[in-house]
């Protein structure tokens, strides 16, 4: 990558230019998106909206997938060329009947999603509207994603989905997620998790005529005192977190049900399977305890699994073009550039080996993931024009 060959390139300066000109633009959209409810699972609505805008820009191809993901091109390049994908996930972490009326106080929005996704989204058809705007097309195919199920309960479903084995976006040149805000950090490094949920069931019971009886809820309070035992590998950085507990039906019963949800993350393969190995047999151990000191001759506990997360883990070398080209531009900007590590959608393309991070898409924010979300456009356009620049480098510009 040429840098000073793309911050003097003509069409990229008036590009640029009318990043900073129509910001108001891209923060009205942010907001409009906000305020449209898209739980995971449920996004058709926010995905409708980023249909209309993307025909209306005049991009190319735009359609949803079986997963339900929305898919455009910008105009240009081959559609034989393996394609820059430029990506910003639909779904918010909150419910369908969310307050979602926009706060202003100051020059901050608050508003629940207002940052996480809906920044990240009005940056990539901000990306979009400079392009056509400044009559650039691209040397490579610039495929842009939409993506569903993002957030927890989601676990990546729809970028899973197009990575999938068989899918011709396996061999895309480049990965990039629009997530949130911030200029500085460069997203390289993907935390992967393991989610489980295990149930203990028994015959339960009257607390005084059937006592003796083994108790899911002892079981699975044994079980989560164990899990205080499993420690990280100390080469590595990982968590594990219990995250849910709960059973039991009133204060005079044996419980028949008990369950409890445990949260493992990890900056590599090898020591999440280690930590996923050592909960399963804690869960299986405090079974196993609790049926032994049962009344003899009474149903034993019964324990069921279920892994209701599993994103992967990886990295995408700090050496890379890719992210050598996204430290670059940010510095060019005047901002402090910073590698980091997260749980995106490029955690799937990083895992398998395809040069994928994830950026900011400009300004401050506060209080992500609580309805006391708020956002704040200072540095707002510098996130979309480094997004700009780095989809210039990336898939190369050429004048219309």
């Amino acid at each position: 990558m040429d840098l000073q060959a793309l911050l003097r390139h003509p069409g990229l300066l008036r590009a640029r230019a009318r990043v900073h000109e129509t910001d108001d633009v891209t923060l009205r959209e942010q907001v409009e998106l906000a305020r449209i409810p898209a739980p995971s699972f449920a996004e058709e609505a926010r995905r409708e909206r980023v249909r209309q805008r993307f025909q209306e820009l005049g991009l190319e191809e735009v359609a949803a997938d079986a997963a339900g993901n929305l898919l455009a091109r910008l105009p240009g390049g081959s559609p034989a060329a393996p394609p820059v994908i430029f990506s910003a996930h639909l779904d918010t972490v909150f419910a369908a009947d969310t307050d979602l009326t926009p706060r202003v106080e100051g020059e901050r929005i608050h508003v629940p999603g207002i940052t996480d996704n809906a920044r990240g989204l009005a940056g990539l058809l901000a990306l979009a509207r400079v392009l056509a705007e400044a009559r650039l097309r691209t040397s490579r195919p610039l495929l842009l994603a939409a993506t569903v199920g993002e957030e927890g309960i989601g676990d990546l479903y729809g970028v899973k989905h197009l990575f999938r084995e068989g899918s011709p976006h396996r061999g895309a040149a480049a990965f990039v997620s629009l997530d949130g805000s911030g200029v500085g950090r460069v997203v390289h490094r993907a935390i992967g998790s393991h989610r489980l949920r295990a149930v203990v069931r028994g015959p339960g019971g009257h607390s005084w005529a059937d006592r003796g009886m083994a108790s899911p809820v002892q079981a699975v309070a044994a079980a989560a005192a164990a899990l205080r035992r499993v420690r990280p590998p100390a080469a590595s950085a990982a968590s594990l977190t219990v995250a849910r507990i709960g059973g039991g039906t009133s204060i005079n019963s044996i419980p028949a049900e008990a369950w409890l949800e445990v949260d493992l993350r990890a900056d590599s393969p090898a020591p999440l399977a280690r930590m996923a190995a050592e909960v399963h047999a804690a869960l299986r151990a405090a079974v196993e305890e609790e049926n032994r000191a049962r009344l003899r001759g009474t149903p034993r506990l019964e324990l069921e699994t279920e892994v209701i997360g599993d994103r992967p883990s990886g990295e995408t070398d700090p050496r890379s073009p890719l992210v050598r080209a996204a430290l670059e531009i940010t510095r060019a900007l005047g901002e402090r550039a910073e590698l980091a590590a997260s749980s995106t959608d490029a955690n799937v393309p990083i895992a398998l080996g395809i040069p994928a991070i994830t950026i900011g898409a400009g300004g401050e924010s506060g209080g992500v993931h609580t309805t006391g979300e708020w956002y704040e456009n200072r540095g707002g356009p510098l996130g979309v024009e480094r997004a700009l620049l780095l989809a210039a480098a990336l898939a190369g510009v050429e004048e219309e």
